[in-house]
């Protein structure tokens, strides 16, 4: 479709930084407290008043103005052809009007519901490819909330019957513009879709559906002495992060999605529920669709249900830091430990940029060096002390610093604060400015090198891209890595509103990642790849690989109506077919 609204990028801009703010200080609030104050309920209820009101303008002129648009045909060549059917205007207001029947006011037109699930809140992909278009962003035509895995089964078929597009939701943590609307469509929110079905706590295992947090999950877990071991941002959703193929900090012992799932319960785009498996703990029966659901960001169907392997809570529990002069050093005292064997639950690097923001944020003192490492340990108690001293004795042989630890609760978090608040303390380290994050993962071996060479474009990239006669644009960074499997983030905390800075976040994004798929490594490690990181894809894996996954998603949403324009483009196949013809001509002729 296309909208005869003309917003202008000022007006988008403010909405959206409104709708952006609330959703910070809504995070912050839920991750410094689980009972929130009757005056910041209070506060929090005028600001989205405020934000609804101030956006209501803006979105009833862009909704209410689009005009018709052909419904789209299946086509084994592209997703954009089109036929004389009626016009989707009048479909969509035929999807609505079922919508709005089945689920009453579960089904929301409200300004303040579209904006609010348009984008991710630290997103700065915003609908289009690449970052910076938020002003061009579509966002949903309607939000739809539903309970069960049949409603979502009905939901699904209406939107089918009507060719409308579905973006699956979850909580809005996601980083890579995986819940944007870039064509529109009815956005499916399963948060309300958040208990757990069954814990058979002898199996190790438990059923939950996809709204659940993994917070929330491990915060009823303990009560049976168990946890869940996935741990991404706070707040993200089983659904989200299943569809991400999330992992964490404790990916480096545990593993990340693909080694926690069980089985799925899936609606595919005809509105059809398959689920994936039994709950034995290996299977050699048929394909394994559970993997193929995990990382396919909603392309290929709605997860609704998932059963988890869960671990129980350790005996021990130890945490540690220490600092370095040197990235390779730190990176080489985490080559030893993972190569000795030594059994960590994680190892997370902050560099020094990190390490000032957090400092400043939370009024510590911790050294500002090159790498900053924090580990966690546990099991028994005797084996927690065995990994701690081999683990002190293999950093002091990479000249760290004093080597810090503690087991009792109180000192561990104070110790682990740092790295628990990091995101926090990056974001609010630059007044005004938000922290573009994004990531990347490479062979441990090359992690030194990859980190120590994205540091230097950070370095002299303001400089080679600056116009003549005009100073140099910078902004804070952070380096922040799950090392003991080679994956690492950057946060620029820039201003969005300055496009020199902006490019040069860009510049910084591309560069870091064909950086990390020349070392045999990938465009992201724990994000996956939604709209931003997409034009890598076929970089990393190859054409033939891409036309596998097409004719996959063909096959299972031939209308291409499951998240689209996520993790691929469907409408340049016909270009890549047409090129694979001519080499196939060419190669015939050459006989």
């Amino acid at each position: 479709m296309r909208c005869s609204a003309r917003v202008t990028r000022e007006q988008a801009r403010w909405a959206h930084s409104l709708t952006r703010s609330l959703h910070t200080h809504q995070r912050q609030h839920q991750y410094h407290s689980h009972h929130p104050s009757s005056s910041s309920r209070v506060a929090w209820s005028v600001a989205t008043g405020v934000a609804a009101a101030a956006t209501y303008t803006i979105m009833s002129q862009t909704v209410a103005s689009c005009e018709a648009e052909p419904a789209r045909q299946p086509s084994s060549s592209s997703s954009s052809s089109t036929s004389s059917s009626p016009s989707h205007s009048s479909s969509l207001a035929s999807c609505h009007a079922a919508l709005n029947s089945l689920l009453g006011d579960r089904f929301s037109l409200d300004a303040s519901d579209l904006a609010s699930h348009g984008a991710d809140a630290y997103s700065y992909h915003k609908g289009g490819s690449s970052a910076g278009e938020g002003e061009n962003a579509r966002m949903p035509s309607a939000v739809v909330f539903p309970l069960t895995t049949e409603e979502v089964s009905e939901i699904v078929k209406i939107c089918a019957k009507h060719r409308v597009n579905m973006i699956p939701y979850g909580s809005g943590t996601s980083l890579e513009g995986h819940t944007t609307a870039p064509s529109g469509g009815v956005c499916i929110d399963l948060s309300r879709m958040c208990s757990i079905k069954r814990l058979n706590a002898s199996d190790l295992d438990v059923v939950v559906e996809a709204g659940m947090s993994w917070n929330n999950l491990n915060a009823e877990l303990s009560e049976h002495g168990l946890f869940y071991p996935v741990d991404p941002g706070p707040g993200a959703s089983i659904g989200g992060m299943i569809g991400t193929s999330c992992s964490g900090t404790n990916a480096v012992r545990y593993g990340t999605m693909k080694q926690n799932v069980i089985n799925l319960t899936v609606v595919l785009p005809d509105g059809s529920i398959v689920h994936t498996g039994q709950r034995a703990r290996k299977s050699s029966a048929g394909y394994d669709l559970t993997r193929l659901f995990i990382g396919s960001e909603g392309t290929l169907g709605i997860v609704t249900e998932a059963t988890l392997r869960l671990q129980p809570l350790p005996e021990s529990i130890a945490v540690a830091t220490c600092s370095f002069d040197s990235l390779r050093s730190a990176s080489e005292a985490v080559q030893e430990i993972m190569q000795k064997g030594v059994r960590i639950n994680c190892v997370e690097l902050l560099d020094d940029g990190c390490m000032r923001a957090v400092n400043a944020y939370a009024g510590l003192n911790y050294p500002e060096k090159a790498a900053t490492l924090f580990f966690k340990f546990s099991g028994s108690k005797a084996t927690v002390n065995d990994e701690v001293d081999a683990t002190a004795t293999i950093t002091a042989k990479h000249g760290a610093g004093p080597f810090t630890f503690a087991t009792d609760a109180q000192a561990r978090d104070k110790i682990w604060e740092a790295r628990k608040g990091a995101l926090w303390a990056c974001i609010a380290y630059r007044d005004g400015a938000e922290a573009w994050t994004t990531d990347v993962c490479v062979p441990i071996s090359h992690l030194a090198d990859c980190i120590q060479a994205t540091k230097q474009d950070l370095l002299e990239l303001p400089a080679k891209l600056t116009p003549v006669g005009e100073p140099p644009v910078s902004f804070p960074t952070a380096v922040v890595g799950h090392v003991g499997d080679g994956n690492f983030h950057v946060m620029m905390m820039m201003d969005p509103s300055n496009p020199r800075e902006l490019h040069l976040a860009q510049q910084v994004n591309e560069r870091m990642v064909r950086r990390a798929i020349s070392m045999e490594g990938t465009c992201t490690g724990e994000h996956g790849v939604g709209v931003g990181k997409k034009k890598y894809l076929r970089e990393e894996l190859g054409t033939e690989a891409i036309q596998l996954m097409r004719t996959i998603k063909r096959a299972i949403d031939p209308y291409n109506l499951m998240n689209p324009g996520k993790v691929f483009d469907m409408d340049d196949e016909e270009n890549v077919q047409r090129g694979k013809t001519l080499i196939i001509t060419d190669r015939n002729n050459s006989k």
